[in-house]
């Protein structure tokens, strides 16, 4: 499937800032699920201070705003043909152990709900089955509804509040399957939406690690695999790690931000 991407991302202040730096992972990488055909990034406001590959093989590209800058526009397109494969990945490995993915981190410590969903699920036997049935019982805990949660939500919380949006569905899995034992991580990306072009978003999922198949993809937001919809961006431990936008800035000045997304074939 040929998918068509075009990402803004607006930041107006209401004051000159002195000093602002963006960290962006809007960058498609290459892979079995996915081939970048084309890829452009253009900055108003700003300029690219550097780029590099963090420690999880995603591109970061460093964006430094224009000092006096009043607004910081961040706009990225190209296309990206994808493949479905049920969103097995595969044995596809970086600098980060294994291991890494089954640590806790502050957004997914599991407490007592996030125990109680992972204990629902048996995962002695069939560990693929558990998984596709893990992401089920976290659809049942967690239900879909934006505007419930913010960056800063965590696993435990949204389970406890049974509302949130991708990201929380994301982070909830990742934290019951490290319950288990099985290396899980949070993938930020784009989805095409049956409904419409336009979003206000991008989207998230997770991969979880299957012995003998390796890296496997799971969209508890949604109910299934990612499949020719899809295409990944960046990986992490949790959300904060694979944030498509993340920054800093000085000042006191007041902010406001607009994404505009548009996916279609």
């Amino acid at each position: 499937m040929l998918l068509k991407i075009a990402h803004t991302t607006t930041y107006t202040y209401d004051a000159p800032v002195s000093y602002a730096l963006q960290r962006l992972r809007i960058r498609p990488t290459p892979s079995v699920l996915q081939n970048v055909l084309s890829w452009t990034l253009s900055v108003t406001g700003g300029n690219v201070a550097g780029s590099h590959k963090d420690h999880y093989g995603n591109h970061v590209d460093l964006i430094c705003a224009e000092e006096g800058t009043q607004q910081l526009a961040i706009h990225v397109s190209g296309e990206v043909e994808t493949q479905d494969k049920a969103g097995v990945l595969g044995p596809v490995y970086g600098r980060a152990p294994l291991w890494h993915f089954c640590r806790e981190t502050p957004m997914t410590k599991p407490g007592k709900m996030v125990n109680e969903l992972a204990g629902s699920v048996d995962v002695s036997d069939d560990r693929l089955g558990a998984l596709h049935a893990l992401s089920v019982a976290v659809l049942s805990a967690v239900k879909y509804e934006l505007a419930t949660t913010d960056p800063q939500t965590t696993a435990e919380e949204a389970v406890a509040q049974g509302r949130g949006g991708c990201q929380d569905h994301a982070n909830v899995f990742i934290a019951a399957a490290r319950v288990h034992g099985i290396p899980a991580r949070y993938v930020s990306g784009y989805l095409q939406l049956d409904d419409r072009i336009d979003q206000d978003a991008s989207h998230a999922w997770a991969e979880a690690h299957v012995d003998g198949l390796g890296w496997v993809g799971f969209d508890g937001a949604n109910g299934i695999s990612p499949d020719g919809r899809y295409v990944r961006l960046a990986i992490g431990r949790d959300a904060a790690d694979a944030a498509p936008v993340s920054g800093l800035r000085m000042g006191n000045s007041g902010e406001s931000l607009i994404v505009s997304l548009q996916v279609q074939q």
